[in-house]
């Protein structure tokens, strides 16, 4: 093989709390390109998996645009959200140009955790009606399909306030409205669709996910995921009872897809967010990694690679499951040497080569604190990657 032939494809995640692919994918690639020069060509193509980058990710290999409208965090408090729109458009505002058109909503621009790490971590208390105030923007632009990714939040309310954004209410026994996030939950009696937005039933939905867990038990959204959002024993319990009244609740008030609700695989994702949207709209989950490979051409760029160099900030098994990793994983399909270069790696070299990784390395070049990686992370990339790329690409 002429070395003038090399090719190598540069896919990584973001880097969560350092850098964003697109960022982590530069860097990597000024990396090789130092240690290579001429000798090869690279390709960059920044990943994810349905969480943080994703939108960024399909307007980009959708040639869309993006546009800011009002939101809420978790907490409440006003903040500026994005809605991304495939294909050709432009201007400022929310219009009609993008009518036809799919919009893409990343729901952590609502109710991500880095909105509210200002605060102590309320597991629940957080709601994600600002999501809601996301997808209203879109139905107000006129799009028939609407691609929400869901992962990266801070909330565990099942989406009852992005449904009440919507127009549906949430009442109790005595015909109140509940309060917010998964609190409000443990009161929940009945579901008001009256004023539920006929929109949101008539477009299409796919909802990407980055995790495959069920709605409830021991795998699902509360037990898994409500401790990293700030939920203790206690309030795992409770927000796991929420979410399941929720489910039943939603069945109660005729919703048209609530068969099979607490088995259905990634309705955990996101403290279930997608559960109304699935209920009520037949939204389809689908894993968000394999998505945005395939938007992307992943594929179709191993093809003729000599190596991918793919990233994120810590690579254990559950990179394995569904994640940037796996997914590059399975385009290299056995052909292309996968090389994994993260923060911190918590796999051995056998069960990394059983999952079809060539090699794993970590950035850190000796004890490091997660600050100074963090600090440092980009030219730790780079550096990473010159280093160890001649070295694959001889080995190979």
């Amino acid at each position: 093989m002429s070395r003038a032939a090399l090719k190598i494809v540069v896919a990584p995640d973001s880097f969560k709390g350092s850098c964003s692919a697109a960022a982590a994918a530069g860097a990597l690639a000024d990396g090789a390109r130092s240690a290579l020069g001429a000798a090869c060509e690279v390709v960059e193509i920044p990943l994810a998996d349905g969480g943080e980058g994703t939108l960024d990710a399909l307007v980009s290999a959708w040639d869309g645009r993006v546009t800011s409208v009002p939101s809420s965090d978790a907490l409440g408090r006003p903040r500026t959200g994005r809605v991304g729109f495939r294909g050709s458009g432009s201007g400022g505002g929310v219009d009609r140009t993008s009518a036809g058109r799919l919009a893409i909503i990343e729901a952590a621009d609502a109710n991500g955790l880095p909105w509210v790490s200002d605060q102590p971590l309320r597991a629940l208390d957080a709601d994600s009606y600002g999501v809601g105030l996301l997808i209203l923007a879109a139905l107000d632009a006129g799009v028939d399909e609407v691609l929400l990714c869901i992962g990266g939040s801070a909330t565990s309310d099942g989406g009852a306030g992005m449904l009440r954004a919507l127009g549906a209410r949430l009442l109790d026994s005595f015909g109140d409205e509940v309060a917010p996030g998964a609190r409000g939950l443990t009161d929940l009696a009945r579901i008001d669709l009256a004023d539920f937005d006929a929109r949101a039933r008539a477009v299409k939905w796919r909802i990407a996910c980055d995790v495959d867990n069920p709605l409830i038990g021991s795998r699902g959204a509360a037990a898994v995921f409500g401790p990293q959002k700030g939920a203790g024993t206690a309030e795992v319990a409770e927000i796991d009872a929420g979410l399941e009244r929720l489910a039943a609740l939603l069945r109660a008030a005729g919703a048209a897809h609530s068969a099979d609700l607490m088995n259905r695989p990634g309705l955990g994702a996101a403290g279930g967010l997608a559960l109304g949207l699935v209920a009520l709209c037949g939204a389809e989950l689908v894993p968000g990694a394999e998505l945005v490979s395939e938007v992307v051409g992943l594929r179709e760029a191993l093809a003729s690679a000599d190596l991918v160099l793919t990233g994120e900030g810590r690579f254990d098994a559950q990179s394995l499951d569904g994640k940037v990793v796996s997914s590059v994983v399975a385009a290299a399909a056995g052909r292309v040497p996968v090389v994994v270069i993260a923060g911190s790696v918590a796999l051995s070299a056998a069960e990394t080569r059983q999952a079809g990784v060539t090699a794993a390395f970590s950035i850190a070049q000796g004890p490091a604190t997660l600050a100074e990686l963090q600090e440092h992370c980009l030219e730790l990339l780079a550096e990473a990657a010159a280093q160890i790329t001649p070295v694959i690409l001889r080995e190979g």
